[in-house]
């Protein structure tokens, strides 16, 4: 425990060095909301009544686009570059497991996400009024359950893309479709049937769909198909990521 903390205290101070993943964690969903708040403001959403539970749709929205971001950019280039530059293969001299690496970079990961989401949250009331309308236990439930499938992915592609470069590639050949159809950018009911089809097969339109469902008060019942679409790819991606990690 005491090695997992040392590791995950460096890990910590290593990515607020890192301009790119501290701005893309804790201030681009807030600029969203900012930005996006202003264009849907007076205009809201298809199944809202309000302005206010308009722009509240958009919070669990940007939400689930930060825990995309960050689950598919820094965890997966800072693993593979860690391989690339022999970091990895130095710490297998010492105690760490592939286990004990892989948890430091979800603890803080997931801290900094949970601090960009605290922020958009707050923002989302002081600048707009919005209302909470559901149970916060449940929703801090649902962004962990998101944020942890998403992470499985993002080790999977460290550990099978042949270097950093490549992983960045990929990573973001995947992300950003997902970011323009998944109802990250704008609600799933402004589009056309033909656009909803292909957000049906990507993962992060579950993550949205579950956090605006509980966003809005709705219980987990009421979205199995996006609970066993994310426990499907949280349960792949621990069982391929450990598979598939190299030290060098």
């Amino acid at each position: 425990m005491k090695s997992l903390l040392k590791m995950t205290w460096v890990e910590a101070k290593l990515f607020l060095r890192e301009p790119a993943s501290a701005f893309f964690t804790l201030i681009f969903p807030l600029l969203m909301l900012l930005i996006f708040g202003a264009i849907y403001g007076a205009n809201p959403v298809p199944g809202t009544d309000s302005t206010e539970a308009a722009i509240g749709a958009l919070i669990p929205a940007f939400t689930g686009m930060s825990i995309g971001i960050v689950g598919l950019m820094p965890v997966t280039i800072t693993m593979a570059t860690y391989r690339e530059n022999g970091i990895l293969r130095r710490l297998r001299t010492t105690p760490a497991s592939p286990l004990m690496i892989m948890a430091a970079q979800v603890v803080v990961v997931f801290v900094m996400t949970a601090l960009g989401v605290l922020l958009l949250m707050i923002a989302g009331k002081l600048v707009y009024h919005v209302q909470f309308t559901g149970n916060a236990l449940s929703l801090a439930a649902g962004f962990t359950f998101c944020s942890l499938s998403f992470f499985g992915t993002g080790f999977v592609l460290a550990g099978t893309m042949p270097t950093a470069r490549t992983a960045q590639i990929v990573a973001m050949v995947l992300m950003y479709p997902m970011l323009i159809l998944s109802g990250a950018g704008w609600p799933r009911e402004l589009m056309p049937a033909a656009v909803l089809k292909i957000s049906n097969f990507l993962p992060l339109t579950y993550v949205i769909n579950l956090l605006r469902g509980l966003w809005f008060g709705e219980s987990w019942g009421q979205h199995l198909l996006d609970v066993g679409v994310l426990a499907v790819m949280l349960i792949a991606g621990v069982l391929i990521s450990l598979k598939t990690f190299r030290w060098e």
